[in-house]
């Protein structure tokens, strides 16, 4: 069937019955609709069913007036009772205010309380972190100077930016006991950070002690922000940047450069001193240690010394002759032993054997110098051992070993001799 058919509106009045073919009748459609009404209404009298037919008119009843009322009541109520219900994340904490004031606080999940006017609810988020700029906002270029500025203890003006994250560890005390928490944090912070620079010098806020800053910083706003009950819990402060204000940039880094010069010449000073004194003190222990040693041998040469002429003493005592025999001899040989000159008995009766002088000589000097063969008559040369002893009645005669003819006319003699 065509759309054009001026008969596409009126099939299918029979009944109610659609056709099986074509677009639902609209005036059917309202009919059906003002049907249904009437029967809450009473409904008296109705217009024809054909098209062009008067629409339906409708009676007042008063009895089915009230039943439409409390109805519409009913379903108000239905209403107003279900807006009490609430759903509450994990992440969250509900809050219950009964006219206006604080009843219970509740948990995750679906949630009911008495509808508005009577009780309403807030939903605070506990778990998310909430982060404050102090000095800046957004980005350290975009400076807010009435807050980066401050003065340190030796009265110099850095400037500082720093941010602070924090969570709630109460929501109660979050949104009832402080109008604006938020506002109380950067308060707080600012705070705590210009008491904690104004005690401090300039180098050590800005180069070793930042790390230092922010933990007491922490602890001094945790502090403060405990004692106003905010229920705010500080988890973490970041020093973003520390600097002098860049009208006076360009003198701190000469300021700083001289710093570091003095440093670095006070290092080199340092280790030259770590290198001389160590070595100035080596030496003087050892010299130390050297007239130490030195006075010990003088004290125990001076205590032997003593102690031989006691002893000396003793012997010359007991036999005069003896002991003043044997000191003759030995202070000779000690004479002696230095010389290049030979005691020869020229008038005695035995046989001068000839002697190789010079090796003896040499020998002896050899057995003076060792330490241990001075006086020892058992390291002494078969040939000194084996010469004839010099005769104390005899004047010894004085040869020295350099004049040849002595020493030719001493061979003669010993030829003759045989």
């Amino acid at each position: 069937m065509s759309l054009n058919d001026p008969q596409w509106g009126n099939r299918g009045n029979d009944g109610g019955k659609r056709p099986n073919q074509g677009p639902p009748d609209l005036e059917e459609l309202w009919r059906d609709f003002n049907r249904r009404l009437s029967g809450l209404f009473d409904k008296k009298g109705s217009g024809g069913n054909n098209g062009g037919g008067d629409r339906p008119q409708l009676e007042f009843n008063p009895k089915f007036l009230g039943s439409g009322i409390g109805l519409l009541l009913a379903l108000v109520a239905v209403v107003w009772l279900a807006s009490g219900f609430y759903i509450v994340d994990a992440s969250q904490r509900g809050l219950v205010l009964q006219f206006g004031k604080f009843k219970e606080a509740t948990e995750s999940g679906l949630r009911w309380r008495l509808p508005y006017p009577i009780q309403s609810h807030e939903l605070v988020n506990i778990s998310g972190v909430r982060t404050i700029e102090v000095g800046y906002r957004g980005s350290e270029k975009n400076k807010v100077l009435k807050e980066a500025l401050m003065l340190t203890d030796d009265e110099n003006i850095i400037n500082i930016q720093f941010a602070v994250q924090y969570i709630l560890k109460d929501p109660v005390e979050y949104i009832f006991n402080n109008r604006n928490p938020d506002d109380s944090v950067m308060q707080a912070a600012e705070t705590a950070i210009r008491e904690i620079v104004g005690k401090s010098k300039m180098d050590f806020v800005l180069y070793e002690g930042r790390e230092q800053i922010a933990v007491n910083a922490s602890k001094l706003m945790q502090d403060i922000l405990d004692r106003y009950k905010t229920g705010i819990l500080i988890s973490k402060v970041t020093m973003q940047n520390a600097q002098p204000p860049e009208q006076v940039q360009a003198a701190f880094d000469d300021a700083v450069k001289a710093g570091q010069d003095r440093e670095r010449q006070k290092n080199e000073g340092q280790a030259y001193a770590n290198d001389v004194i160590p070595k100035a003190q080596g030496t003087a222990a050892r010299l130390h240690q050297e007239a130490d040693g030195y006075r010990q041998r003088i004290i125990a040469t001076a205590e032997g010394d003593a102690s031989r002429f006691k002893q000396i003493n003793t012997e010359y005592a007991k036999a005069p002759e003896v002991t003043r025999s044997r000191m003759y001899l030995e202070t000779m040989q000690q004479i002696y032993a230095n010389t290049s000159k030979v005691m020869v008995d020229t008038k005695g009766q035995g046989n001068l054997l000839y002697l190789p002088l010079d090796k003896l000589m040499q020998a002896s000097g050899a057995v003076a110098a060792s330490p241990a063969g001075v006086g020892s008559s058992s390291e002494m040369p078969a040939q000194v051992r084996s010469a004839p002893a010099i005769s104390n009645e005899t004047p010894p005669q004085v040869v020295d070993r350099n004049d040849t003819r002595t020493r030719d006319s001493l061979r003669s003699r010993d030829r003759e001799a045989r």
